[in-house]
């Protein structure tokens, strides 16, 4: 009886604690939709995040927006999809992922590169970049990246430990370093 008792104020705090964060975080600008299960996340601006309903995101997760204050969402994560631990979001220009995503614990999502020419220092050159798309029902092994410009087509999976720097076509499954494709998905 008195194991249930504590069980059930856990509970009780817990959903305390998910209100409170959410409306700290909605109160900062961020969308984040109902029946959605988060812990502690971490933002740069929150008001360019937008989450849909029905997602759970792990602990650890960053929604990095790397440029200056603007208006608009730039991080946007479709229904019913899944963020693993300690992911990372370095995102200037855009990420848009669909529905039904499955992003293990440990991802990159990086939307822009450093400038390299050799006459100025490179930390103060512009960050050349391009928006990544992911659509839906797509599956991203444990600490992948992927790169700036990429999209990845319905269905596809990305192996674990993947850089991916080209778009992937629906139902292709691809792995390696640089990534390439290592399959398809059948029936």
């Amino acid at each position: 009886m008195f194991y249930k008792l504590i069980y059930v104020l856990h509970q009780k705090k817990a959903k305390l604690l998910r209100w409170l964060r959410w409306s700290y975080y909605t109160v900062r600008g961020a969308h984040i939709g109902s029946a959605v299960i988060f812990s502690k996340l971490y933002f740069t601006w929150p008001h360019k995040v937008f989450i849909g309903e029905n997602c759970m995101v792990e602990h650890g997760v960053y929604f990095k927006y790397d440029g200056v204050f603007s208006e608009g969402k730039a991080i946007v994560i479709g229904r019913d999809t899944f963020i693993g631990t300690g992911t990372e979001f370095n995102i200037k220009y855009g990420v848009k992922v669909g529905s039904d995503c499955l992003i293990a614990a440990g991802c990159r999502i990086v939307d822009h590169d450093h400038g390299v020419s050799t006459s100025e220092i490179m930390r103060i050159q512009p960050c050349p970049g391009r928006e990544i798309t992911i659509e839906n029902n797509v599956w991203i092994g444990a600490n992948a990246v992927i790169l700036k410009g990429v999209t990845i087509g319905t269905g596809a999976i990305i192996a674990a430990g993947a850089v991916l720097n080209k778009s992937v076509a629906a139902y292709e499954i691809w792995g390696g370093v640089p990534a390439k494709k290592i399959g398809i998905r059948n029936g």
